[in-house]
């Protein structure tokens, strides 16, 4: 699959990334906001960052997708992905400031999650959160997910700053 299979919810759009989506994220990783998702980075390694988030799809056959708004505006990225340094497949999700405390994060997490249980048929997906990303982690226990003690870090990563959230499929 060389596209992002559109999800449509009540209120917007998963769709493939497009060009864009860069600004408002070079923003946001410009941004003090970005503490929690790897940190500031700079347009050349956001480039690559998307780019692989674009890629993914067409080498593993799912990763993130751009959200929007249904008249347009840019919401932020929800989906499943696992770049080469991770050891499960991961639920991620990052919200732009201005969409934040309207429950999308939840509403998009929740399509994304049921389309990778349904699709990639597995059994279990993680959410790797830093530990001090209360909102995220209010998120991931709002999802049902719970902290999986037992599991593989991304490479590189410490207890310190990673805490693993696991989302199993409903019985």
């Amino acid at each position: 699959m060389d596209r992002a299979p559109t999800i449509r919810t009540e209120r917007f759009t998963l769709r493939h990334h497009q060009m864009s989506d860069f600004a408002p994220l070079g923003e946001l990783f410009a941004s003090e906001r970005s503490i929690y998702i790897s940190g500031r980075i700079d347009r050349q390694k956001l480039w690559y960052w998307v780019a692989g988030e674009v890629g993914s799809w067409s080498l593993q056959g799912f990763s993130s997708r751009g959200s929007e708004t249904h008249d347009g505006a840019f919401v932020g990225q929800v989906g499943v992905n696992k770049p080469s340094h991770f050891p499960e497949v991961e639920l991620g999700y990052l919200i732009m400031p201005e969409f934040e405390g309207q429950g999308i994060a939840f509403e998009a997490a929740e399509a994304a999650r049921a389309w990778a249980f349904e699709t990639l048929k597995i059994e279990t997906l993680v959410s790797y959160i830093d530990p001090k990303n209360a909102c995220s982690i209010a998120l991931g226990q709002r999802l049902g997910c719970v902290i999986d003690p037992d599991r593989a870090l991304p490479d590189g990563e410490t207890n310190d700053e990673t805490v693993v959230y696991r989302h199993r499929r409903a019985a």
